[in-house]
């Protein structure tokens, strides 16, 4: 994708908000060639900036975060945030060309976090990473250390065997029933899988609903699956696809799926179980390029962080689920472990004044007793946009349960979870 003249008006547009720089980066380790990567500063200066980094790879930070760093700079936070090499303003080289593939290594993404911290004479930030973030994050405490003064751990990913607690979290939940709140849940999930209706894919719009939307939500659907009614479904599982498009400056995965599946073995090998992420993602994106190897043992790095560390965790994220933070937390000297308990995958962007509480206590200091406003955090509401969202789909399916039912015609199957 070169640089047309629709997203140079962007990108002009982008590079003229306040407090938006350009960096001079190596193209590749050990080349001549240079790029210019972005990154935005916004709010009071300050010793200690709050260092953003958000998911993906692939999601873009100067336009989709703007209200976000309005609002956290409202509240007294410096925020710095970055456009990830290979994404939106950071996407291409100085001829107006996509960077090359071998641009887009995580090395070089952690690397890039360092020298903004040098561009903007910070010499040690508070980071805050949320989902893929958090690997970058950590990264930077690996190759970086001096760099950390504080760390936020958003839904915490901690190396490519987290899928097996990926798989053992959604099967536990949504197959077994061994928790009190989805065991009604259950029988109705291995019926449909059983009668072939709920597929892989199937299964992780189901983990989202019940993530964002609650048992209710979830419920309300498996009764419309079970009583043939498959509109509403059919519409959440084309929405699954959205890893395969490219929002410009918004949402741009094409380049950095490079590092999503060669360094962090996003499309791992299916077990050949129900309900496996990895299945599908390889559903939705059939062509992956091949894992080789991981960047980091973060398992025996990250006993040598020395600074204060915050793991938020939800009780219902079933992306990153919590015996994935619980493990991290034990890793890190003194960190503090946040539950929250009705929480989905990632504070930042559906939890957001959670988020911006839990950023300003540690950027202030304030660990002592953070733990203890779990409770309070996880009481705080989600983003506004997000609850009418998630009210839109009940009401839909309010109004697909009162058309009338279409036959089943499905093949039953047994399913084995051994």
């Amino acid at each position: 994708m070169t640089m047309n003249a629709k997203r140079r008006r962007v990108h002009d547009k982008l590079a003229g908000l306040p407090g938006v720089r350009p960096v001079r980066r190596p193209v590749s380790p050990g080349s001549a060639e240079e790029f210019d990567m972005y990154y935005v500063r916004t709010g009071r200066k300050s010793a200690h900036p709050l260092v953003i980094l958000s998911g993906g790879p692939g999601v873009g930070s100067m336009r989709v975060y703007k209200g976000l760093r309005r609002r956290f700079a409202a509240a007294g936070l410096d925020v710095i945030m970055i456009e990830h090499r290979g994404v939106g303003m950071s996407r291409h080289d100085d001829s107006g060309a996509d960077l090359p593939p071998q641009a887009l290594t995580v090395d070089q993404v952690v690397d890039d976090v360092a020298a903004v911290l040098d561009d903007a004479h910070v010499d040690s930030a508070v980071i805050y990473g949320t989902s893929y973030g958090t690997y970058i994050a950590a990264g930077l405490g690996v190759r970086h250390p001096g760099r950390v003064w504080a760390m936020i751990l958003d839904s915490p990913l901690l190396s490519r065997d987290d899928i097996a607690d990926v798989r053992d979290a959604i099967r536990r939940l949504l197959l077994k029933g061994d928790d009190p709140e989805t065991a009604a849940l259950a029988p109705k999930v291995r019926r449909l899988v059983d009668e072939g209706v709920m597929t892989a894919a199937g299964g992780q719009v189901a983990a989202r609903l019940y993530g964002y939307g609650g048992t209710d939500l979830l419920d309300r659907q498996l009764d419309l699956l079970l009583g043939g009614r498959k509109m509403l479904w059919q519409s959440l599982l084309r929405s699954a696809t959205v890893l395969t498009r490219t929002a410009p400056y918004r949402f741009e995965t094409d380049l950095v799926n490079r590092i999503a599946f060669r360094e962090l073995d996003y499309a791992a090998e299916p077990d050949g179980l129900p309900l496996d992420p990895a299945a599908a993602l390889r559903e939705i994106m059939p062509d992956t390029p091949a894992f080789e190897a991981e960047p980091y043992d973060l398992v025996a790095e990250m006993p040598k962080f020395a600074w204060p560390t915050v793991v938020i965790s939800g009780g219902r994220d079933l992306v990153t689920p919590r015996v994935v933070a619980e493990r991290i937390a034990s890793l890190v000297s003194n960190a503090v472990l946040l539950k929250l308990p009705t929480m989905a995958h990632g504070a930042l962007d559906f939890r957001e004044p959670a988020a911006l509480a839990i950023a300003g206590a540690v950027c202030r200091g304030e660990l002592d007793g953070l733990a203890d406003r779990a409770p309070a955090l996880d009481a705080l509401p989600a983003r506004p946009g997000l609850r009418l969202l998630w009210k839109a789909i009940d009401v839909a399916a309010a109004a697909e349960a009162a058309l009338p039912a279409a036959p089943r015609r499905f093949a039953r199957r047994r399913i084995s979870l051994v």
